[in-house]
């Protein structure tokens, strides 16, 4: 049986507020431009392995359209990409991309960010376990 790793299911959403607020209480963070992010390496065993929340906020962005547009393209680029974690398939990862820049930027640019901020991510996890 092949494994479509081109998915974005449901379980891999963050989505519990107890969760989220352990990411943003706990979590460590670092900044790649137009992104914050933050991680959590978790030691829940109920949920997945990897679960990504996405932010875009309404200070910068005022239309919902303009939101829905920016997470859209988000969420397309890190389906694409998060291939690139499959390195750590047994890390319990909590995650957030927070989108802090107030243009809409490309589905181009925010692919090419997005990607490496999941290569940073890699090696970070990578020093945290050694």
């Amino acid at each position: 049986m092949q494994v479509n790793r081109f998915t974005f299911r449901k379980n891999e959403r963050l989505c519990r507020k107890k969760y989220i607020r352990e990411l943003f209480d706990e979590g460590s963070s670092f900044f790649l431009y137009p992104f914050k992010i933050l991680y959590l390496i978790h030691t829940h065993t109920d949920v997945s392995n990897r679960q990504l929340l996405i932010s875009v906020s309404k200070k910068h962005h005022k239309k919902a359209v303009d939101r829905n547009l920016l997470k859209r393209r988000i969420r397309e680029a890190y389906r694409i990409n998060k291939h690139i974690l499959d390195i750590y398939p047994d890390k319990n990862i909590f995650f957030a991309y927070i989108y802090i820049d107030s243009e809409l930027l490309p589905f181009k640019k925010i692919e090419s960010k997005l990607k490496q901020a999941l290569i940073r991510l890699k090696d970070i996890l990578g020093t945290e376990m050694a």
